[in-house]
């Protein structure tokens, strides 16, 4: 059985379907999924850019860099240990705040 049964028909000018379909369009969304958000009050967002991922990999493994580094600077212990981790808690919080502001809730 479906969970969703119901339907509602709505009736737009030329112009107002234009507009719309291209504000759905630009979320990435199916229609349905992009009303159902906006009927739960929440304003849909574009989609990432289409090199979006491929930067956030890239981001990711200068993180890892840093991490491997910062690992035989700890064993070496010639570092200010503090003020690196602080650097890298910095530097994943920048990588969280990216991702929340790009990517649409409902695709994650």
């Amino acid at each position: 059985m479906r969970k969703r049964n119901n339907r509602v028909s709505v009736r737009f000018t030329d112009e107002e379907l234009a507009y719309f379909k291209s504000l759905v369009e630009r979320t990435g969304l199916s229609t349905e999924e992009y009303l159902r958000q906006v009927v739960k009050g929440i304003v849909p967002r574009d989609s990432p850019p289409a090199d979006y991922y491929k930067m956030m990999r890239q981001l990711y493994h200068v993180g890892n860099a840093l991490n491997q580094i910062v690992q035989k600077v700890h064993v070496l212990n010639i570092m200010d240990v503090q003020r690196y981790d602080r650097a890298m808690a910095e530097f994943e919080q920048t990588v969280r705040n990216i991702t929340e502001a790009v990517i649409l809730p409902q695709m994650k």
